[in-house]
């Protein structure tokens, strides 16, 4: 197991006239090597939530473990916890600062009092990871490059510190079509190639359905659901009722079922939909 959280609650504001409970007797468990996807709606607890994960916020009652570690312990070296989860904020492009693109992936890695060989190799291997060709991008300004290429270059520095877990708040916010596939293709690349344990928050019912294999859902600082996809979009009425719902292509499946089509109604993404279309289409004109 790699992270467990145990009844962390989190206040803003304790004892004041302006005190919110932001987290609610959280527990939860997240697996090596699991990709999980966290939605709710806005206000729900997500972005506190993972910023729990790498030691950027101390609950208030509660536990965080990662791996053997109590990040909320006295003591505990939070440089080591952010080693180990990579935590990459919505428009992380905002904080690229150095001259080079070469000089902003390596920033993480030279503050380890890594050698320059194993500098190079990291910021190589990061890119490598994301997309970026070395030759053709290192020594350009990072401000040159498109919102997806900045958003990858982002990334990238967190990658080479090589983190154990990725966390990613709302990667494709903001970017167009192309600049979306382009970074959701290299985030599921990431996963399959590498394995890593990746925790992705996002608004988008189709990038969920299609990337991840286990759903985590927030509500009023608590944990409202949690299964596979396919578990917890069955559920549309519920999360319809907490302000959320099912990608689309599940409610056009459902209202072509309805209609007295034979067809499985539990279709996810639109590969999936074509596949049984046309799985209905050759059934039909064989009868």
């Amino acid at each position: 197991m790699l992270i467990k959280i145990e009844n962390i609650t989190y206040i803003y504001n304790e004892n004041s006239p302006f005190e919110s409970k932001a987290l609610d007797n959280i527990t939860l468990e997240i697996n090596e090597g699991e990709f999980v996807g966290l939605i709710g709606h806005t206000g729900s607890g997500k972005s506190t939530l993972i910023q729990h994960l790498n030691g950027l916020m101390k609950p208030t009652s509660g536990k965080v473990m990662i791996g053997d570690m109590d990040i909320t312990a006295k003591g505990v070296s939070l440089k080591t916890i952010r080693q180990k989860v990579g935590l990459v904020f919505q428009y992380p492009e905002h904080q690229l600062f150095e001259e080079t693109v070469y000089k902003d992936i390596a920033f993480g890695p030279l503050n380890l009092g890594l050698s320059q060989e194993e500098v190079d190799t990291r910021v190589k291997e990061a890119m490598d990871l994301v997309g970026l060709d070395f030759e053709a991008v290192s020594n350009r300004s990072p401000f040159e490059l498109s919102g997806g290429q900045k958003r990858r270059v982002a990334i990238a520095g967190v990658l080479a510190m090589k983190p154990e877990v990725l966390i990613l708040d709302e990667p494709t916010a903001g970017l167009d079509p192309k600049g979306r596939d382009d970074i959701l293709g290299q985030i599921q690349s990431l996963y399959e190639k590498n394995k890593m344990t990746i925790l992705l928050v996002s608004h988008s019912m189709e990038d969920i359905a299609r990337l991840v294999n286990r759903i985590i859902v927030m509500h009023k600082s608590k944990i409202a659901m949690t299964g596979t996809p396919r578990e917890i979009f069955k559920r549309a009425n519920e999360l319809e009722e907490l302000g959320l719902g099912a990608p689309q292509i599940t409610y056009f499946m459902k209202a072509f079922k309805d209609k007295g089509h034979d067809i499985p109604e539990d279709v996810l993404t639109v590969e999936e939909a074509k596949h049984e279309i046309l799985k209905y289409i050759r059934r039909n004109g064989n009868a």
